[in-house]
């Protein structure tokens, strides 16, 4: 595992898998997107890139996302829907392993210990431009969310 934030019911993970690079979106454990590399990685130094384009802006929108190794393509694919709020939170964000449950129980099982030496994982969030529409649904959404907490 490289990176992973959540699981078999909802999330998504960055990892290798016999040597080749892989990226898993879960949506809600009813439909897994999958991009992963036909070449399994030589030995040594790499860097991999997971690049999403969100479909918005709204909420559960779907989108397109490029798997890169050594800033070459080598997987793309669409997604037609995202999670709309938020992740479960009975997962965890892990970067090295993963300690929770997989997002793919088909390709591994816990703990996925990365057994490589990882430099950097870097995460760049860019906010999609909101509605005011989408503000206030976003605005209402999170207020109903706290006062279920209460």
């Amino acid at each position: 595992m490289i990176v992973t934030e959540g699981g078999r019911f909802g999330g998504y993970g960055l990892y290798l898998l016999k040597g080749k690079a892989v990226f898993v979106y879960n949506f809600l454990d009813l439909e897994r997107f999958r991009w992963q590399s036909e070449q399994a990685l030589s030995p040594g130094k790499h860097t991999i890139e997971f690049d999403f384009k969100y479909d918005g802006p709204g909420f559960g929108k779907g989108g397109s996302g490029i798997l890169k190794v050594d800033d070459k393509q080598v997987a793309s694919n669409n997604v037609a829907h995202t999670i709309p709020f938020i992740m479960a939170i009975d997962e965890t964000f892990d970067v090295g392993v993963d300690t929770r449950s997989p997002v793919d129980d088909k390709d591994y099982q816990v703990p996925f210990a990365f057994n490589g030496k990882l430099i950097k994982v870097t995460l760049n969030l860019k906010p999609e431009a909101m509605t005011a529409e989408d503000q206030k649904s976003f605005d209402d959404a999170a207020r109903q969310v706290n006062l279920a907490a209460e």
